[in-house]
Formats: C-alpha cells, structure tokens, sequence
C-alpha cells in the first residue's frame, strides 16, 4: 500500500512508478542508446578522413582544428535551432548535432594518436614494401589505437549527456523524460531518468574501456614492465642506502 502511495504522496523514490511505467523507461533507453551510437558512429566515420587530412596536408590542419573547435563552443540550443531548418523536429536534427559536438574531440586524438607513431616503425614498414594504404592500416592504425579509443571514451560519455538536450524536440530519450518530469513536478520520474542516464555513460566508459584493453594488450605488457622496472630501481636504491651489517 505504501509503495501505490508514494505515487500520490509524489516521492523521489518510487517503486510503484518503476513496476507501472517500465515500458517507458525501456523506449526513452533504447532511444537514448540509439541516438548515442549513431551519433559517435558518424562522428567517428567524419573525423577519420578529417584527420589524415589534418596530418597529409598541414595547410589544412588549422583551419579543420578551428572548425571543429568552433562547434563545439556553440551552446546546445543555439546550435539545434541553426540546424532547424534544414532538418525540422527530428532525430536527425538531433544527431547531427551530436556528431558535430563529437567531432572536436575525435579528429585531436586521431590526429594526435596517428602523430605519435613513431618514424623508425614507418620507414621500417616501407622497407619491407608496404605502401600509404597498407601502412596506414596495419601499421599507423592499430598504433594509434589507445588514443583513438581514448577519444571514443570521452565523445561518447559527453554524447550520453548532450542527448538529453533533444528533449526539447522530444527526441532526448530520457531527457524527454526528466524535462516531462520537471514541468509536472514528477520527482519520481526526474530522478530515475537520471540515474539512469548517469549509469548509461558509466556502463558505456566500461564498456569502451574493456574494448580499448582488448584491442591494445601490448599497453598493459608495457605498463607492467615499467612499473617492474620502477620497483627493481627503488630495491637497488633500499639496498644501496642500507649500510653493512657488521660481522
């Protein structure tokens, strides 16, 4: 009886608003999801090429930096109404949105992560005759790895956040619910929808994380051996400050 009152009683905490409007809080999930791979899905397919040119053609790399920078610093509301017209009240008007916030973030660290391969591991590849595209992707690509995955992590724990801004197109998934939520007091429906928007950036960092140790090993190979190699130093320099025992 307690848990039908808190609906009435309009309770943070209600266990009877997650059994009744379940399938809602499912639909503004897969939504919320949806959107949020779409978005740093295209970001990432724009701001590959955006970044080899960035790297190829350094007359480029300013001005591809630059405009990149300046979407990302358009306020969220200001940039869904420019969009608007070309785009109207819908998911598109939203994702694209996303993708040109994304975009900052991935094309520095593709840039940044294809810039710190190191040369004697592309002279060595062209020695063994490999060309522009093979070098690039099995060689540069699969080095560039950690900070292109890095990139990812961040694009889309920010993504999750941005999305809800689409509520006010009624496509922000379950910020469609917490803006309903607060425009009729629903503090039970405000707070689960955040929670669980807050869980979907932490689930999809993990995620990401896992994927980015999967596909780079030799980084944990690496971090291991240099932390043995700062344990054996910090030994040697205990016994080397240990004075003699006298027999």
């Amino acid at each position: 009886m307690s848990e039908q009152n808190c609906l009435v009683a309009n309770d943070w905490v209600c266990g009877e608003y997650l059994r009744t409007r379940s399938q809602e809080l499912v639909d503004a999930t897969v939504q919320h999801v949806g959107i949020t791979v779409a978005s740093v899905a295209i970001g990432v397919l724009i701001a590959f090429p955006l970044a080899l040119l960035a790297r190829h053609r350094r007359a480029f790399a300013g001005p591809v930096l630059g405009l990149t920078t300046v979407f990302y610093s358009i306020p969220s509301l200001a940039m869904f109404s420019l969009l608007l017209p070309l785009f109207g009240l819908s998911v598109s008007l939203v994702v694209t949105g996303l993708v040109l916030y994304s975009l900052t973030i991935l094309v520095r660290n593709i840039l940044a992560g294809l810039q710190a391969v190191p040369d004697e591991a592309r002279e060595a590849a062209r020695g063994m005759g490999y060309g522009p595209v093979r070098l690039l992707w099995e060689v540069e690509l699969p080095l560039a790895l950690p900070a292109l995955l890095a990139g990812m992590r961040i694009a889309t724990v920010s993504t999750v956040a941005l999305t809800t801004v689409g509520a006010i197109v009624d496509y922000g998934g379950l910020g469609t619910l917490i803006l309903d939520g607060l425009d009729s007091d629903f503090k039970a429906q405000v707070l689960t929808a955040s929670v669980l928007c807050v869980l979907l950036a932490i689930l999809a960092d993990l995620l990401l994380l896992g994927v980015q140790r999967w596909l780079t090993p030799w980084t944990r190979v690496s971090v291991r051996k240099s932390r043995g190699v700062r344990i054996r130093a910090t030994a040697d320099a205990v016994e080397t400050r240990t004075p003699e025992k006298v027999a």
